[in-house]
């Protein structure tokens, strides 16, 4: 019997930040309908702090899912958070930067600030009764002992599972399966892969990342995303379903690519 793997895919939102991409709500609800009936497991449909547009079309997503779960994307703010919870979503999703480049000079805060507010936001979220998850930015160039460290804290709180974010680009498949490894020796907690392609492996990644225990998997539609983009799904999928059972009707995802593609159309034409 194949493994279990999840699809978290985040064309919505970490997709839409592909240059000239910018979906109407409309597009959003009905790319996420798709999502859910070819059996994507979660949907990160957007980052309520954005504006009332953004909460707008979150909201409408989660009126119309059957199976799928919708998360929302959050910086390490309270006041996002408090965007997101007017949204009901099924996730709370707070972004932490964790490697020192990225809390000393992009914060220009310290590690125990960190810490801190980081489980103050986890606090507020799950104390309101959301499931939270937390994504570790620019994990791949982090601290392992220090990720491990902040892993062991938020077991407390009960956090689903811990994104691990190349957000930079860096990994190799090898350096992946060996992160996947390391943080997971140390930690029950589950474990999702976010990669961008900017050495043109974010398939092979996302893959050697599954291979060594990631159950969550994150990827956008033609591998949209900023930058080089992201894990293609359809590409990842025809690859890794050899392996692993993602629970995707085929039909039902062509269906999906054929809206997408013709939603792409538009874009251009404009």
């Amino acid at each position: 019997m194949k493994s279990k793997r999840y699809i978290v895919d985040t064309t919505l939102r970490d997709g839409e930040q592909s240059a000239g991409i910018v979906f109407t709500i409309e597009e959003k609800v009905r790319l996420a309908k798709l999502m859910d009936q070819c059996g994507i497991y979660q949907i990160e449909a957007g980052i309520p702090a954005v504006g009332r547009v953004e909460k707008e079309a979150i909201s409408r997503i989660m009126a119309s899912k059957k199976r799928a779960r919708i998360s929302a994307w959050n910086r390490l703010s309270t006041e996002d958070i408090r965007h997101s919870m007017e949204c009901s979503p099924d996730i709370i999703h707070i972004g932490v930067p964790v490697s020192y480049v990225q809390i000393y000079t992009k914060l220009k805060k310290n590690k125990r600030w960190l810490e801190n507010e980081l489980l103050r936001c986890v606090d507020m979220a799950s104390s309101a009764g959301f499931d939270v998850t937390v994504g570790f930015e620019d994990a791949s160039r982090a601290d392992i002992s220090f990720m491990t460290n902040l892993i062991k804290r938020l077991e407390a709180y009960r956090v689903l599972y811990i994104r691990f974010a190349d957000t930079v680009g860096v990994l190799t498949p090898g350096r992946t399966a060996d992160s996947v490894k390391n943080i997971l020796e140390y930690t029950d907690m589950d474990m999702e892969i976010h990669v961008h392609n900017d050495l043109g492996m974010a398939v092979a990644n996302s893959l050697e990342a599954a291979k060594s225990g990631a159950f969550y998997v994150d990827c956008t539609l033609n591998g949209i995303g900023e930058r080089a983009g992201n894990c293609d799904f359809q590409k990842f999928v025809a690859v890794g379903e050899r392996l692993f059972d993602f629970g995707i009707d085929k039909a039902a995802s062509m269906e999906l690519l054929r809206e997408f593609s013709s939603i792409l159309k538009m874009e251009m034409m404009e």
